[in-house]
């Protein structure tokens, strides 16, 4: 048994799991320690200036003091850093890194879209059942990107990243509350456009099921549900039609900032982004629908995701 801690840092959240590794009697799993998530928005402004503000990286580097205490206290004896899209995409980078370093003693790893891909398969897959000999799509809703990953039980058959993640879309078109018709259209158009350019990468088409992840996803199958409050026993692994999935993300879309921020399942940090990943959500789904032939009518949430993925890479 190896206890190890794993950080995803993204463009709206970091996340921290502390867990025990076992890789007895043939098979590697999971056992949770420590899982926490804070909002820090490290991806303010990204799309418009191409570098990282400075009272994100504060909020970033406060998160992560906090997150190295803890990895202390519970013993974690390996620890990885990663960091996706907003980190990618910034000039300045270089500051996030040395300010991350400097906190945990580690070095921050700043990785492709392929690369964030494949984690995010590996920790959906490793709770959710993929059967043999059939591919299943695993969509990966973060705040600056999105990745289609299409794989079976074996691994990943094919992988894209595509910038249109909820926080992106939400500064780059939505800029009323709630937004009019022409800024849906246009983050829509976005979305469209994304999707062909993963459909020359990745044949969605052959996928038998679609698993969803990351807190928008989660947020928008809370909604569907009805919780009264967040839960992820009731939202993880939780199949709803697609009919059903697309009427929540349109009900949180056209809700104004004050309805969305009182539903008791609503993070403070997503009520200003849940309406972009909402639409992003659903016209995934909307797709998926007309390219497998009508085949996918459902979706699947999973609690577990690049987190876990990146835990399971250690050692």
């Amino acid at each position: 048994m190896t206890r190890v801690a794993a950080i995803d840092c993204g463009t709206n959240s970091i996340r921290l799991l502390v867990a025990d590794i076992d890789r007895s009697n043939g098979r590697t799993a999971l056992r949770d320690v420590v899982r926490e998530m804070r909002v820090v928005r490290l991806g303010q402004g990204v799309d418009a200036t191409g570098e990282l503000a400075p009272e994100a990286l504060e909020r970033t580097f406060a998160a992560t003091a906090d997150y190295a205490r803890l990895i202390r206290e519970h013993g974690a004896t390996a620890v990885r850093f990663v960091a996706t899209s907003a980190s990618r995409d910034a000039r300045n980078r270089d500051l996030f890194v040395d300010g991350i370093r400097d906190l945990l003693g580690v070095e921050p790893e700043v990785i492709s879209g392929d690369e964030e891909a494949a984690l995010s398969f590996a920790g959906a897959s490793s709770v959710l059942p993929i059967l043999d000999g059939h591919e299943v799509l695993v969509v990966d809703l973060g705040g600056g990107s999105t990745e289609f990953v299409l794989g079976t039980a074996d691994g990943v058959t094919a992988a894209k990243s595509v910038d249109i993640g909820c926080v992106r879309l939400t500064e780059r078109h939505l800029q009323d509350d709630p937004p009019t018709a022409e800024q849906v259209a246009a983050a829509e158009a976005d979305v469209d456009a994304a999707i062909a350019r993963v459909r020359q990468d990745v044949p969605l088409e052959r996928a038998t099921a679609v698993v969803g992840v990351a807190g928008s996803i989660t947020t928008i199958t809370a909604h569907a549900l009805g919780l009264t409050e967040y839960s992820p026993d009731a939202i993880h692994g939780t199949g709803l039609p697609v009919e059903t999935i697309r009427a929540a993300a349109t009900g949180l879309l056209e809700m104004s900032r004050p309805e969305r921020a009182a539903l008791p399942y609503m993070h403070p940090g997503r009520v200003d982004v849940i309406g972009a990943g909402g639409l992003v959500w659903r016209r995934i789904l909307e797709q998926m629908e007309a390219v497998s032939g009508g085949r996918i009518t459902t979706a699947t949430a999973s609690e577990h995701d690049i987190l876990d993925g990146i835990a399971l890479s250690i050692g």
